[in-house]
């Protein structure tokens, strides 16, 4: 058996460690990656599920402070088109003494980049009001659209589905 000389030896020790410190970095790297993501899965869902919350639950007695917590979480069409209709529906909750305790039982992201999201979002709530005073069980089926804006998700579109 030969010697190993000193170079060949000291050559292959730093080959083995720039490769064990590339390995480390691109697996560092991946693990940032797929944490970025998942904490940006998880504020879409508790975005979409707030404003789908927000949406569902509203009281007569406070609808102003009710509304201003969907408009809180609103951006673009949706937000003009609440806020378009908050002075009629004031009076149609208030007229009708109507409350709505809502409760999110599923929310699931439909597509999502760093931007925007679409998210379905299944809602149920009991409402009561002058026409059912001892209330009425309601199932929502939602399609939130939602942009990323100042550090926030924001709904920007609300459809009912199927």
């Amino acid at each position: 058996m030969r010697p190993v000389r000193p170079g060949v030896l000291t050559a292959g020790l730093v080959a083995a460690t720039v490769s064990t410190t590339a390995l480390a970095l691109w697996l560092a790297f991946g693990l940032y990656e797929q944490r970025e993501t998942d904490q940006r899965r998880q504020g879409i869902l508790a975005a979409a599920r707030q404003s789908a919350l927000n949406f569902t639950s509203l009281d007569y007695r406070h609808y102003d402070r009710d509304s201003a917590n969907v408009l809180a979480g609103a951006t673009g069409d949706f937000k003009k088109q609440f806020t378009a209709q908050t002075e009629q529906l004031t009076k149609l909750v208030a007229q009708n003494k109507s409350v709505s305790q809502g409760q999110v039982l599923e929310a699931g992201i439909v597509r999502s980049d760093e931007d925007s999201a679409r998210v379905l979002v299944v809602a149920d709530s009991k409402v009561t009001n002058t026409a059912a005073p001892e209330g009425e069980a309601r199932t929502y089926r939602l399609q939130l659209d939602l942009v990323h804006k100042d550090g926030r998700w924001l709904t920007s579109d609300v459809e009912f589905v199927g």
